[in-house]
């Protein structure tokens, strides 16, 4: 890498003070993230504990092996934050390159491996990788860079809309050949949002919406698994020695839970009753042995986010860095709700994680370079809040200073 690269990759703006109004990182964002892992990182221990011992002869196993996806994470979340987000614009095609040849080699026999009937991980050095999760965080890169550059043109049909429909649409067609139906979802949805506040016409994402529609309709109708899902969801009871086993499990342990909870490392659910309760149903856990202070401060935790990576976007003066920063918040904030409504019976059950806090590996990187990503914008980014309070701070100290002049002056006067 060139000196010149690593300048630009690396360097500060030039308004950017030791100061943090003048603009440090968001350090209360990290701060939530950090409580948010610790959190996972604890009840992946008490939901895993005696199952790994059982299965995987100690109780540390799996706990051991997220510690060291949380090391990797935080090693890219440093990095991320070194690296000026506006880099990434240079790195946009190769990037969307690189992902999409991800989600084709996952498909290959014999590349990609097969797990609970589904082909969408990679084996590497023991570690299972899954290529959806970069696929999230590029598209969110991908639609930043081109709904900034198109401007006031995104109200187009053929320039606003249609480009953007076709290249992530090409990402969810290979998520669905997985077959991976809430990640393609979470994709569709995030380029939904990130259309809508850039300014795409409603008519055009409604209409896309009913198309969207009528095809999950199909997909799910042509589904006996995914049909099975959806009768599960309607009435878990009727179907609580299948498909609808999870789901029941999850909300007797919840219903369980009381106030304060069982206590923690007490809860029932991870003797068997619940399957996959440090990964996807973390969420049961927390509720079963913290009770609703429990989930209710894991849901505290999330709106934080929120509301801090909001708070970076709003206050950025930049197109990309603010819909970048929009699509990162957007993504762990719809993860997140979709996770936390699945475990509580609010929606079908789909494979999606809970950010930072359930058990694997791909997310959990992912999502820490993502914030990196963030901090860097609250980091780099010009912010035109701060400017113009400092603009009229400064007006109104040399008004009073002004003020103070002029007193001073008539009291001369006087005296003489």
């Amino acid at each position: 890498m060139s000196t010149d690269l690593l300048t630009t990759i690396t360097r500060p703006m030039a308004s950017e003070q030791t100061d943090d109004s003048e603009q440090g990182w968001d350090r209360w964002l990290l701060l939530i993230v950090l409580l948010l892992v610790a959190l996972g990182l604890i009840m992946l221990y008490s939901s895993s504990a005696v199952m790994a011992e059982q299965r995987m002869g100690g109780h540390l196993v799996l706990l051991q092996n997220q510690l060291q996806k949380v090391v990797l994470g935080m090693v890219l979340l440093t990095g991320a934050l070194c690296v000026d987000y506006r880099w990434y614009k240079r790195m946009i095609y190769p990037m969307l390159i690189g992902t999409v040849v991800l989600l084709v080699l996952v498909l290959i026999p014999g590349i990609g491996i097969i797990q609970n009937g589904a082909q969408r991980w990679f084996s590497l050095g023991g570690m299972s990788f899954q290529p959806a999760e970069v696929a999230k965080v590029t598209a969110v890169m991908y639609l930043a860079y081109s709904v900034s550059k198109k401007g006031k043109r995104m109200g187009s049909f053929t320039i606003g809309f249609v480009p953007h429909l076709l290249v992530i649409g090409f990402m969810v067609g290979l998520l669905m050949l997985q077959p991976d139906f809430g990640s393609s979802v979470m994709l569709l949805a995030l380029m939904m949002i990130l259309l809508f506040v850039s300014g795409a016409k409603l008519s055009y994402l409604f209409m896309f919406t009913l198309t969207g529609a009528v095809g999950a309709y199909f997909a799910i109708s042509g589904s006996e698994y995914r049909m099975k899902r959806i009768l599960a969801f309607l009435d878990p009871w009727s179907h609580r020695q299948d498909i609808g086993y999870q789901i029941s499990e999850s909300l007797i342990a919840i219903g369980a839970s009381g106030l304060y909870g069982r206590g923690l490392g007490n809860g029932t659910g991870k003797l068997g009753y619940v399957p996959e309760l440090w990964n996807d149903f973390i969420g049961t856990i927390i509720a079963e042995e913290l009770g609703i202070f429990g989930i209710v401060f894991l849901a505290g935790l999330f709106a934080l986010l929120v509301w801090r990576g909001l708070r970076i976007a709003f206050r950025c003066d930049d197109p990309f860095g603010m819909y970048l920063a929009f699509g990162i918040t957007a993504m762990f904030g719809l993860q997140a709700m979709a996770n936390l409504w699945v475990v509580t019976g609010m929606l079908p059950t789909k494979g999606l994680t809970l950010p930072l806090v359930s058990f694997g590996g791909s997310s959990m990187i992912m999502g820490l370079f993502a914030i990196g990503v963030l901090l860097n914008i609250s980091r780099n980014a010009p912010d035109h809040w701060e400017l113009e309070r400092e603009e009229r701070d400064g007006e109104r100290l040399e008004r009073r200073w002004e003020k103070k002049r002029e007193k001073i002056m008539r009291s001369r006067d006087r005296r003489r």
